[in-house]
């Protein structure tokens, strides 16, 4: 369904296609080359891996590279969330548009179940620790992605889920070079919200659900209609109608003639906004013989969607690459960022939540006080009065007004990040080098949280303060020794070093209330003492490793790697643990009989396995007993918490990879194919006690996983002329998740069942069946067996009867990207066009917009419309009453598709010939426009398709689709 959207909206082209022009470019008689061959660096290019650099057409690995041009141009605040797309097994969801925000990441699948499936980043060559948002694009040189055993071994435990190596930039050799980078633009939502029913249309649809309660056996129909009519101003508590209509609904459920609403007050127009964003980057550079260096400096402000949230952040990084002696180069790598992130509640269910606040308020409902002309209420200084809804029912948010309070209120997140590396490089024979690394990672958390004590809730006790401050500070070192020789048609690399990794935490927090004069907020202002905390903590993991590479004429490549890693989060007994990998690949290109056949310009093979292991629990004392300390009426105490786990051992990854990488049609037309198999063994479980027992569970390794997939990439250049080039990539990645062993029966997690043949995303609700056309109650599916063991199913009205059944995974069955770049003289047009394919979401969002009548005040949905009434019994909503049926409950009738599209960037660029700005000193002087999420393509209208990787949306915060305009200037 989703390639036939595509092709009438005109943006799907499928890799057969673009085969079909690379070969009319090629054979054309009217395209004139500049050159035989098709990105000829990108041919034989080199990659950034493992404690080193590698070509990638003789590299044993996976490895994929993300160019500067693909990160430095894009309005994103996080660079996560510039990864999706780009790269064939790598799945990136931005399950949040708060600006500062991060996105999820996997590589290859989801690897574990209760430990941690996310990769390790490292940048310049050492794991980073850091929040990932304080590294500036534009310092960015290159990204590569390590996918298989070969390629991220090396890391052992830390790249168990795969290793993304950012390389930020380095000075050239030559002429110093100044770099100017300005651009302003404005963000909206990226996907409009529900559709919402009109005023007129809510007091009608309520007065049927006030009618169809109060029918009864003691109540008649002409009753409960007027009934419905003589109380439906005062269940919803207001009347927009004014008061010449004071029942502004007849007996009959219609509007009577004439009346209109006064006011029509949508909050999505005061609680949403068109957004700014503003970022500049200057950087110098510049380089001889003996070094190089970096200097940048950035700032970026912005703003989100919902009031009161933005991000702003400042960043500098110095980078400094200097030859002290022929046998010896240092270097250094300093960054700071500071950055400040408001952020009101946006992800959950709270009734403070901007984005729901937003959603759930019908427009029926001022923001401002009205008169009962309609008029707004004036104070005495003239002034309009934010109405706070006190006359409201419960569900729409009474005694609430997120536009009076956010802006004097604080929900502040600030953060410092440091990062400094430095190196020695030691060269004791030309084969022979040692170099001695060193990195740290400073994060120092504030976070500010304040209820004014004027309005709104936290009016009621005066107001309140919470901070809360953490530091996290994280090391590695690490000593590398690499011996690199050629004999004839024989080339060895051998590699053995050790690596230390230590990181410590602590944070404490404090809370006070009942400040004695407003606009204070700080905790001294306030009087009463709510609470205090506080703790530290620690981990720790030695490594040992080892590589050795051999390659013949080439040709043959052979790889190897071991590495040993101890680990603080298990017993003494089970701390060490042993993983490795073997890779090999054949560079079947330079074989005489393919090159006889004049057709493949480059042809690889490659295959490797390995083993890694995952120690990534949430507790730092994985073996341990644990207590937490209670107080008692001012005694203090000790309670177990945790129950010993001394047997726990290494969570084990074994990964698989298959690959066949080409070049054809003079290097027009290049790619690569890989199949993958990732089996994760003992995974680290939390299994589940029966509460009676007083825990939750226990940590254990009691199951297996595995994913499987395929990966294609493909990349050609359809047409290329002396001022004409056309480049379009295609990256699509099929996977498989499997549960492959479990140690009792079925587990039920939520909205989810993990069991054998399983995915761990699959959902586990009752099925919905549609509703009842004789009464238009809600039916779902029950089955059960009768005392002759025989199995029934049948339907129920009542949710507390329906039975659970598998209705899908969350897990799209493939996704991927379509890229595509023209340039045409001194134009410049990319684009980035990101698709999903298969896979659920559970739309709890919508529920709250769904409610059959029992929710007085709450905004309804446009569907609601269509619900069942005599003359409508064939329909997909029940009948409406003020008796809740439980008809907005979990089911697989709020289950949707999760397939969509979205056009993820599009940049157009001109660059101004030299003559224009040559004389003032300028080698470069481009202008551009770049829109960031600008269409999706989905069927459910309003939710956002770009979901949390386990398929449930939360209230959260929407994508923002971001315009900007900006100038880049060189000199």
């Amino acid at each position: 369904m989703v390639s036939k959207s595509l092709f009438k909206a005109g943006v799907w082209i499928s890799p057969g296609a673009l085969f079909f022009l690379g070969i009319i470019s090629v054979n054309g008689q009217e395209i004139k080359q500049k050159k035989d061959t098709l990105r000829e660096k990108d041919i034989d290019e080199v990659v950034v891996v493992a404690y080193g650099k590698a070509k990638k057409t003789s590299y044993t690995g996976s490895v994929a590279t993300i160019s500067s041009e693909k990160i430095n141009n894009r309005p994103v605040t996080n660079i996560t969330k510039a990864l999706e797309g780009q790269v064939a097994g790598l799945q990136a969801v931005s399950a949040s548009g708060q600006p500062g925000a991060t996105a999820t990441i996997r590589i290859r699948g989801i690897g574990s179940i209760s430990a941690s499936s996310n990769p390790l980043f490292v940048v310049d060559g050492i794991p980073f620790d850091g929040n990932i948002n304080s590294i500036s694009p534009n310092d960015i040189e290159s990204i590569s992605v390590l996918k298989d055993a070969t390629a991220s071994s090396l890391y052992g435990s830390r790249g168990a889920n795969g290793v993304i190596i950012v390389t930020t930039k380095s000075g050239k050799k030559g002429e110093s070079r100044i770099n100017f980078n300005i651009s302003q633009g404005f963000s909206s939502r990226a996907v409009k919200d529900y559709e919402q029913v009109t005023t007129d249309q809510y007091f009608q649809l309520y007065w049927e659900a006030m009618r169809n309660g109060y029918k009864s056996g003691q109540v008649s129909a002409q009753q409960a209609a007027q009934m419905a009519t003589d109380n439906l101003v005062n269940n919803l508590g207001i009347n927009p109608y004014g008061s010449n209509y004071a029942k502004p609904v007849g007996t009959d459920g219609k509007l009577l003639p004439g009346a209109r609403p006064l006011w029509n007050d949508d909050w999505r127009d005061i609680l949403q906004r068109v957004a700014s964003r503003n970022q500049v980057d200057l950087d110098f550079s510049g380089g001889n013989e003996k070094g190089n260096y970096f200097f940048s400096l950035g700032y970026l402000d912005d703003k989100g969607i919902a009031i009161g949230s933005g991000f702003t952040k400042y960043s500098t990084r110095l980078k400094i690459n200097n030859e002290v002696k022929k046998w010896l180069t240092v270097g250094a790598n300093l960054s700071y960022t500071n950055s400040l992130q408001e952020a009101p509640p946006s992800s959950d269910s709270r009734t403070d939540n901007i984005i729901n606040a937003a959603r759930v308020i019908p427009s029926f409902y001022p923001y401002y006080e009205r008169n009962p002309d309609g008029s707004y209420k004036l104070d005495a200084n003239g002034n309009t009065i934010y109405d706070f809804g006190k006359y409201r029912p419960t569900s729409a948010l009474q005694n609430q007004n997120a536009a009076a309070t956010l802006p004097l209120d604080k929900n502040e997140n600030r953060e410092d990040n440091f990062s400094g590396k430095g190196y020695l490089d030691f060269t004791f024979l030309p084969e022979l080098k040692f170099k001695s690394s060193f990195s740290i990672d400073l994060v120092n958390y504030n976070g500010h949280y304040y209820s004014n004590p004027l309005l709104g809730e936290g009016s009621e006790i005066g107001g309140s303060v919470t901070k809360t401050n953490s530091r996290t500070l994280s090391y590695t070192t690490s000593n590398i020794l690499t011996y690199d020789k050629k004999f004839d048609q024989h080339h060895f690399n051998i590699l053995a070093g050790q690596e230390f990794y230590h990181y410590e935490y602590q944070t404490i927090s404090g809370s006070r209330s009942q400040f004695s004069l407003p606009y204070y907020y700080e905790p001294d202002a306030a009087a009463l003492l709510g609470g205090f905390s506080g703790n530290s903590d620690k981990l720790g993991l030695l490594s040992f490793l080892g590589k050795a590479e051999y390659d013949f004429n080439n040709t043959y490549f052979i790889s190897g790697s071991v590495r040993s890693d101890g680990s603080s989060r298990f017993s003494p007994q089970n701390r060490w643990g042993t993983f490795w990998s073997v890779g090999g690949s054949w560079k079947a290109s330079n074989e005489q009989f393919i090159k006889n056949l004049n057709f493949f310009n480059q042809l690889t093979l490659r295959a490797s396995y390995g083993g890694q292991g995952n120690d990534k629990l949430s507790t730092y004392y994985a073996y341990q007993s644990l207590y937490a300390f209670y107080n008692n009426l001012g005694e203090g105490g000790t309670v177990a918490s945790r129950l010993p786990t001394p047997d726990l051992k290494w969570e084990t990854n074994l990964n698989l990879n298959v690959g066949l990488e080409f070049a054809i049609l003079k290097n027009r037309v290049k790619g690569n194919v890989e199949y993958f198999q990732r089996q994760s063994k003992d995974l680290l479980f939390d299994r589940p006690l029966a509460p009676s027992l007083g825990f939750s569970g226990y940590s254990a390794n009691i199951g297996e996983l595995k994913n499987t997939g395929f990966e294609f990439s493909l990349f050609t250049t359809p047409i290329k002329t002396d001022d004409f080039q056309w480049d379009v990539d295609v990256n699509v990645t099929t996977l498989k998740n499997r549960i492959t062993k479990l140690p009792k029966g079925p587990i039920v997690t939520g909205t989810k069942l993990l069991q054998v043949g399983g995915s761990v995303y699959d959902f586990f609700i009752p099925e919905w069946v549609g509703v009842d056309p004789s009464n238009g109650a809600p039916l779902w599916k029950y089955v059960y067996q009768d005392a002759n063991g025989n199995t029934i199913e049948g339907t129920t009205s009542e949710y507390a009867k329906a039975t659970k059944t598998l209705q899908g995974s969350s897990l799209p069955k493939f996704s991927g990207g379509i890229t595509t770049n023209i340039t045409y003289k001194d134009f410049d047009l990319s684009a980035l066009l990101t698709f999903s394919v298969g896979g659920k979401i559970l739309d709890t969002d919508y529920t709250m917009l769904m409610s059959n009548g029992s929710n007085a005040g709450r905004a309804w949905s446009a569907e609601m419309l269509n619900r069942w009434t005599p003359e409508n019994p064939n329909t997909d909503v029940p009948a409406l009453s003020t008796t809740t049926n439980n008809w907005t409950s979990t089911s697989s009738r709020f289950l949707y598709s999760g397939t969509y599209a979205r056009l993820k960037n599009v940049s157009i660029g001109y660059t101004l010939p030299s003559d224009y700005f040559g004389r003032l000193g300028l080698k470069k002087f481009r202008i551009y426009l770049q829109a960031e999420n600008l269409l999706t393509f989905y069927k459910h209208k309003g939710m956002d398709p770009e979901q949390a990787i386990d398929g449930t949306t939360y209230y959260r915060y929407p994508a923002m689709r971001t315009i900007t305009f900006g100038l880049q200037a060189t000199l």
